[in-house]
């Protein structure tokens, strides 16, 4: 494989990188965010999940921009919003200018998950295409990897003692970090070449060609070019496109198709999982510091499992990757429910007594009672200590109190997030950049994401009332048949699509246009 091409698909996937850290890294701004704006459920909710929200308006619109100005042009403004998110993010003296900062960087990462793969497929070869698609993904593992890991050290060196870092700028720290990967973005796009068949489509053929033939070889790109102006200049190929295209008989099927695994990849609660991952494991009783380790861990096996798709997914194909994986979340889901379903939650006067936040001895009316499901223990301690000292102190609480085979729920976490890693998470974004033509690829993948951002903004948004007023075990049990009932439907209408060029597919997938 040519190095330049998967040093351009790298670049372009950066962005993937950026939304990966911003995801990560929440997950502890959150632990010393929330309780300075003294946050509720549904406020952390919203902050954690408004750029999600944004990213469906990014998604919807990104892909006819791109088809407008080019791939290249849109990604690299793009760039510029990631920045300008950090570095606002960072300085934010209110809740209401926390969200707005980072509603800005979710228009980033919008436009950033349909460009991105988009414009992949659009300069690779079929043999090869599932595996430069899949870069998307391991940079948005990176990037979960990079914000777990910085999040454990700013954490572990936060302390009374550090004159530099404390309990009220450490977080500004942390989403300020952002901001170096952004200016990186930004400079490297500079570096790649616009999509030859975007190109093409602008009759700019020519200069299509020199590219194709840098990354193809001139035999290649002949074969190439004199396929994409056969299907440029198909009649059907001409009109105007409109969002009620959609709704063709033609396009049904592959627009069913990619619904459904759109839906499918957020609904199963991954990014539930990566956006508050240092709250769920500090409801395993773990403790806070194990907690920020135990996600470090989280995100290594999602690299670690990307790798295997990206080895994979242009061997096996993509129709199995994607129902063993499906079926192993769901398995997971349930495991992780089980687990906490066993849990118990009791206070001993010891334990109570070697709290050292105030109003702690407030606690001793509950000594030695056992709670038997998180949602009666969480709501009583809060009510005795108040919302604001229960967060700064959760960790060290659940800590002391949690009775559950912790081992047992890390294990369906980590194997939940290892069978996402080479299925629904890269084989999604494989899978939209090749059904559909080109003429309406750009709308459709955008309509796809815009639902699969919707679906992720209200799983994100309603998780931490789900956890308080469903508690943990029913939550995770309702991730685990949603998955179930997606690894049903995909085992009866998913097709494969490994080793076609994209106008093959096109004609193989549809009946007329």
């Amino acid at each position: 494989m040519n190095k330049k091409l998967i040093f351009i698909a790298f670049v372009v996937s950066l962005g993937g990188f950026l939304f990966g850290f911003d995801a990560g890294i929440i997950s502890g701004v959150m632990s010393y965010a929330g309780p300075e704006f003294n946050l509720n459920d549904m406020q952390t909710g919203w902050v954690v999940s408004s750029p999600s929200f944004a990213a469906m308006i990014a998604m919807l619109f990104s892909g006819r921009l791109s088809d407008q100005f080019g791939r290249k042009t849109i990604l690299i403004f793009v760039a510029i919003l990631y920045a300008i998110s950090a570095l606002f993010s960072s300085i934010a003296i209110s809740y209401e200018m926390l969200y707005v900062a980072r509603i800005i960087g979710g228009l980033a990462f919008g436009a950033a998950l349909v460009l991105a793969p988009m414009y992949i497929a659009e300069i690779s070869s079929p043999e090869n295409r599932g595996k430069l698609v899949s870069l998307q993904q391991l940079n948005i593992v990176f990037g979960f990897f990079a914000a777990f890991l910085s999040n454990y050290f700013f954490n572990k060196y936060t302390t009374q003692e550090n004159t530099f870092l404390d309990a009220e700028n450490v977080w500004r720290w942390m989403l300020g970090v952002e901001l170096i990967p952004a200016l990186l973005y930004f400079i490297f796009l500079f570096f790649i070449p616009k999509s030859p068949r975007w190109l093409c489509l602008n009759g700019n053929f020519e200069n299509a060609k020199n590219i194709l033939s840098q990354l193809h070889g001139v035999k290649r790109a002949n074969m190439e070019i004199h396929s994409i102006q056969e299907n440029i200049n198909d009649d059907s190929n001409k009109s105007e496109v409109k969002l009620k295209d959609l709704l063709k008989k033609s396009l049904r099927f592959i627009l069913i198709v990619g619904l459904i695994v759109g839906i499918l990849q957020q609904i199963t609660g991954i990014n539930a999982i990566y956006f508050y991952a240092t709250s769920i494991f500090k409801q395993t009783g773990i403790g806070t510091d194990a907690a920020f380790s135990s996600g470090v861990l989280l995100s290594s096996i999602s690299v670690v499992f990307t790798f295997v798709a990206i080895y994979t997914i242009d061997k096996m194909g993509r129709r199995p990757l994607l129902l063993i994986g499906t079926a192993g979340v769901s398995i997971c889901l349930m495991l992780c429910s089980y687990g906490f379903s066993q849990a118990t939650y009791k206070l001993s006067e010891e334990s109570i007594n070697q709290f050292d936040f105030s109003d702690s001895e407030r606690l001793l009316s509950i000594v030695d009672k056992t709670y038997y499901n998180d949602v009666d223990f969480k709501s009583t301690v809060k009510s005795i200590l108040g919302n604001a000292i229960y967060s700064k102190n959760d960790g060290a609480i659940l800590e002391e109190a949690t009775s559950v085979n912790a081992t047992l729920i890390l294990l369906g976490i980590l194997g939940f997030v290892a069978c996402f890693a080479f299925s629904l998470g890269p084989v999604m974004w494989v899978l939209l950049s090749e059904l559909y033509p080109l003429k309406y690829r750009g709308l459709v993948i955008g309509v796809i994401a815009f639902v699969n951002s919707l679906i992720s903004s209200l799983v994100q948004l309603i998780f931490p009332w789900e956890l308080s007023n469903l508690g943990n075990a029913l939550s995770f049990f309702i991730f685990g048949i949603i998955a179930f009932i997606g690894f049903l439907v995909l085992l009866k209408i998913l097709p494969e699509t490994k080793g076609k060029s994209l106008e093959q597919l096109e004609i193989e997938l549809l009946s007329s246009i």
